[in-house]
């Protein structure tokens, strides 16, 4: 056991004796010990950069519909839908009710948690390597594009990336001097993680190995019942979660098709963001193990990255799959601290960090750009279209929003979100709203004709390509508004037609 100890406490020792060396050997302690704001700052200005630009698409229309409700409103509609985003809707809802619902303050929260993570990957790859791994990992984070592409939506899976990274951080920390409240720190973030997305909780299995391997390099037994104790207080609290969200999993991912092989050349782009970079990093996940002396730290940090990737895979194919790039954007981290390692273990080190960084940047300047666009959310103009039904409303005219097979574009709540608060058109078809179905979709009126009432003007909708504005409607209510109205005037922008309706006489 002595022997144990002292090899322990010498490999613990290897990297943190390789932050003092080379150049961060002259820099003082608080620049060293600070090294981890500059990535974080790096990836906030990405993050900030342009995000009021694009258009909220049908995701984040989902969002906002859900966080501007009341907290007793939202609770009732979880229970129907959408459970396993709770969490976030919660946080988004005392956000907006704190700074508002514009689209570059809903944006903000998910940049600050992709800040965040930048911090934990430069910690993660200084506890693993050295600082400059650390520095250089936490760099390259901040310059991959699917980073900034979550930074600037309002979702919740800059959150799930936050906490699987400080978790991974946590885990190290805890693995190398096992105390309490290291080990609740973990489960704390585990726990987190979980709230924000239950698939993320596929980095267990990676940390379960990393586990093992430092207890066969320690001989600590406590490793092999502490880690199990801070999973279970970490999972406890999400059984309900769990319980609800498989009674919604039908309706909430069915959509999400059986991965195949093939499914991987698409699935790595939308991990990084870019097919460019997407290979970059796969290309450098052998290099830690050529080049570096601490190859058992890169096999650990390998495993956290593609261990959850391929768990979900298998998984996958079942009855159920979940076999998303975004559900799997939380692995992403670990990508940065491999290829970290990899480019640190090279000389000249400082010549061959610059080079990568700026070639991995350069190779995702397209990408970065494309995420600033206005359509680079959907491809239609929502606010556009709400400019023009805002010029020629008049008070007590009706909407008619595209609904039916097409109600998932979430067309009812662009309108809401975009037209001014002052511009309040009756939905003509909403039989109930969403709020008042505890549901993120209004139901459909059952009599058409009945629900168009008195009205004399209607406003309507559509995704409509050619010269019939009705296309995509359902068509009991085309007919009715067909019998009683007359097209006044259609607009088309982009791949909406706004078309204004005038009963005939």
């Amino acid at each position: 056991m002595a022997e144990a100890a002292v090899a322990e406490q010498s490999t613990t020792a290897r990297p943190a004796a390789a932050e003092g060396t080379g150049r961060f050997a002259s820099l003082p302690r608080w620049a060293t010990g600070t090294f981890w704001i500059w990535p974080a700052l790096l990836t906030l200005g990405f993050g900030i950069r342009g995000s009021w630009r694009p258009e909220l698409w049908r995701d984040e229309l989902a969002s906002w519909s859900a966080a501007e409700r009341s907290t007793g409103e939202l609770w009732n509609m979880l229970g129907h839908v959408d459970a396993v985003s709770g969490a976030y809707y919660l946080l988004l809802h005392f956000w907006i009710g704190w700074f508002g619902d514009s689209v570059a303050s809903m944006r903000l929260p998910s940049a600050l948690a992709m800040a965040g993570s930048a911090a934990f990957v430069a910690l993660t790859g200084r506890k693993l390597f050295n600082t400059w791994a650390g520095l250089v990992a936490g760099l390259l984070f901040a310059i991959v594009p699917s980073v900034s592409v979550y930074s600037q939506q309002v979702r919740g899976y800059a959150f799930v990336v936050l906490f699987v990274a400080a978790g991974t951080w946590a885990l190290l920390r805890a693995v190398e001097r096992p105390t309490w409240p290291r080990w609740l720190g973990y489960a704390f973030c585990v726990a987190m993680a979980g709230l924000f997305h239950m698939i993320s909780l596929v980095f267990l299995l990676p940390h379960a190995i990393i586990v093992l391997l430092r207890w066969r390099e320690s001989g600590n037994r406590k490793l092999l019942w502490a880690f199990p104790a801070a999973v279970v207080v970490a999972l406890a609290p999400l059984v309900p979660l769990v319980i609800i969200g498989q009674r919604q999993v039908g309706r909430q991912i069915s959509w999400i098709q059986t991965p195949v092989l093939d499914s991987f050349p698409d699935f790595w782009s939308g991990v990084f963001g870019s097919p460019l970079v997407s290979a970059i990093f796969l290309a450098m996940t052998v290099m830690p193990l050529a080049w570096n002396t601490s190859r058992r730290r890169a096999l650990e940090i390998g495993v956290t990255a593609a261990l959850p990737i391929g768990a979900v895979y298998l998984i996958s194919q079942g009855s159920t799959s979940y076999f998303m790039d975004r559900y799997l954007l939380f692995t992403v981290p670990a990508w940065c601290v491999v290829a970290g390692a990899a480019v640190t273990a090279m000389r000249p080190r400082v010549v061959m960090a610059v080079v990568f960084l700026l070639g991995t940047g350069y190779l995702g300047m397209e990408a970065q750009q494309d995420l600033r666009k206005t359509q680079s959310h959907e491809r239609s103009d929502e606010r556009a279209a709400a400019r023009l039904i805002a010029k020629d409303y008049r008070q007590g005219d009706g909407i008619v929003p595209v609904r039916g097979d097409q109600a998932y574009m979430m067309m009812d709540h662009a309108m809401e979100y975009y037209l001014p608060r002052s511009v309040k058109p009756v939905d003509v078809f909403a039989a109930q709203s969403p709020i008042q179905r505890n549901d993120l979709f209004a139901s459909d009126c059952a009599d058409p004709n009945a629900c168009i009432g008195s009205l004399q003007r209607i406003w309507m909708v559509t995704f409509a390509d050619g010269d019939d504005p009705y296309k995509g409607m359902p068509a009991a209510e085309a007919d009715a508004l067909k019998a009683k109205f007359d097209v006044y005037q259609t607009n088309k922008v982009r791949a909406i037609t706004v078309t204004l309706l005038e009963r005939k006489h």
